[in-house]
């Protein structure tokens, strides 16, 4: 499925395609990328049996100090069942640490945007996706299925076999559920 617009506006499409999917393919477990937890919340509404695994943003992403996530959405979330993790994001810590202090390119940030070729979302997709499984928020060696986004909002959806970050090229993108076609 293709998406004439990015972000938020898909939301809603994303995780029904994502919830269909997973009924199709006996898929047990959904990550979800969630900065505010807004989205992972909409899960809270929806009738089925997957474990969901919200992954935010880390705190002091965009402030010194600052969780994106409040704790009144964290405990909302953590009491419906949803499991949440915030951590250092995977493609991003030390290697952009090096890049705003020395300037210059390093691994993380070349992969990361060779998966922006197929779109912003799918690399959110394959980046928490493999943050779940590093944390032991899913299991190995079976397919998820992912959602991220472009900015706000969710616009994107895969099928995934992370593979923990030492072995991150055995990672399996499976299929792409649903994605913007322009990014």
């Amino acid at each position: 499925m293709y998406w004439n617009e990015q972000g938020g506006a898909n939301t809603e499409a994303t995780i029904a395609a994502a919830l269909k999917r997973a009924g199709e393919l006996g898929v047990k477990h959904l990550v979800v990328a969630s900065c505010s937890g807004k989205s992972a919340a909409l899960f809270l509404e929806q009738n089925h049996e997957l474990e969901i695994i919200c992954v935010t943003h880390q705190v002091g992403f965009y402030k010194p100090g600052e969780d994106e996530l409040t704790a009144e959405t964290r405990i909302r979330l953590t009491e419906g069942g949803i499991r949440v993790l915030t951590t250092t994001h995977l493609m991003a810590g030390l290697d952009r640490a090096c890049r705003i202090k020395f300037g210059g390119v390093y691994p993380a940030e070349i992969v990361a945007s060779a998966l922006r070729i197929l779109g912003q979302g799918l690399k959110v997709c394959v980046e928490v996706s493999v943050m779940a499984l590093d944390a032991g928020l899913i299991p190995s060696g079976v397919d998820i299925i992912s959602l991220g986004g472009t900015g706000e909002g969710l616009d994107t959806a895969a099928v995934i076999r992370p593979a923990h970050s030492q072995n991150f090229f055995d990672t399996r993108v499976r299929e792409i559920i649903c994605k913007p076609r322009e990014f």
